[in-house]
């Protein structure tokens, strides 16, 4: 039975690289017929078809996603842009009409609320026990001293809300740039050790979760940003990282898929630095997480095998 599978933010990283796995799981036999939206036009023949959508912060969004739903008759819609999901979160059982209502891929409104500020993120898992970096919002600090002295060494400033590395800065000096951190700015203590991508997948049927560790290897930013290039860890590797990516997701309510950033303190000692509540850039290391939400999202058990 062809299924309908529609993903916002196609022309992203995050989008590109779910585009090319179902055009995988196309030519392999699987019947999708996948569509791709973006707020530029785009072409990509990964996609069954693509569709220019108005930008998630614009009056116009819900609509045009609704009706895009509803024209194609869309079975599962897959959001992949940060700035969009608390929305979609909230109308989800809103973007079908009458009896048919779309698979959608995203977590329960509170939790993806609780992802969208990096703050809010850092507040939610400290209360709950799971380790994170020393942290605070950008206004109490005026200067990279203070930040220095009270963080008794290097410390992270990043937006609150933002996607992927944008406006990472790492601080080593008194004299490195402060402009900029207010009180939308997150600063976090800087943990120097080895960093990783988990991609994890928790069933919103039966709550059991899956981690895939990817090691960072390269980053675009030397020793910060996005990766570069990853390396996937063997299941007995990094098990103490596994553990605490599906704490996180766990405590903070996640469903689906969910990609997080987690690094090693001076100590050794994992901590989450960011958890974002979808499919991220790396997805295709770990192609079991599309294969589980086709499963548990679009009826796809009888055609395909997430194990």
């Amino acid at each position: 039975m062809m299924r309908t599978v529609l993903v916002t933010g196609a022309g992203g990283p995050a989008g590109k690289a779910l585009g090319r796995q179902l055009a995988s799981l196309r030519a392999n036999g699987l019947e999708i017929f996948a569509i791709g939206t973006d707020i530029t036009a785009l072409s990509d023949e990964n996609f069954s078809m693509t569709v220019q959508v108005p930008r998630a912060d614009s009056p116009d969004y819900a609509p045009a996603l609704r009706e895009l739903v509803v024209q194609t008759q869309a079975d599962v819609v897959i959001p992949t842009v940060s700035e969009e999901l608390v929305r979609i979160a909230g109308i989800a059982h809103l973007l079908g009409e009458g009896e048919r209502e779309p698979a959608v891929v995203v977590s329960p409104p509170a939790a993806t609320t609780l992802c969208e500020d990096k703050l809010f993120t850092m507040w939610a898992l400290d209360a709950a026990g799971v380790a994170v970096p020393k942290f605070t919002g950008g206004a109490e600090h005026a200067t990279a001293q203070s930040a220095l002295d009270a963080f008794n060494g290097p410390v992270i400033v990043k937006p609150r809300v933002s996607r992927g590395g944008r406006g990472v800065r790492l601080i080593e000096d008194a004299r490195n740039d402060w402009g900029g951190v207010d009180a939308r700015s997150l600063i976090q203590a800087f943990a120097p050790g080895i960093e990783y991508a988990p991609q994890v997948y928790r069933s919103p049927r039966t709550g059991e979760t899956s981690v895939v560790v990817l090691e960072k290897t390269v980053m675009k930013e030397g020793r910060i940003g996005n990766a570069v290039e990853t390396t996937r860890l063997a299941a007995h590797e990094a098990v103490d990282v596994a553990w605490l990516a599906e704490s996180a997701v766990t405590r903070l309510g996640l469903v689906g898929p969910v990609d997080l950033d987690i690094r090693r303190d001076e100590h050794g000692v994992p901590v989450v630095l960011e958890v974002n509540a979808r499919f991220g850039a790396n997805s295709e290391h770990a192609p079991e997480l599309l294969a589980s939400v086709l499963a548990d999202w679009a009826s796809l058990v009888e055609q395909l095998d997430p194990a």
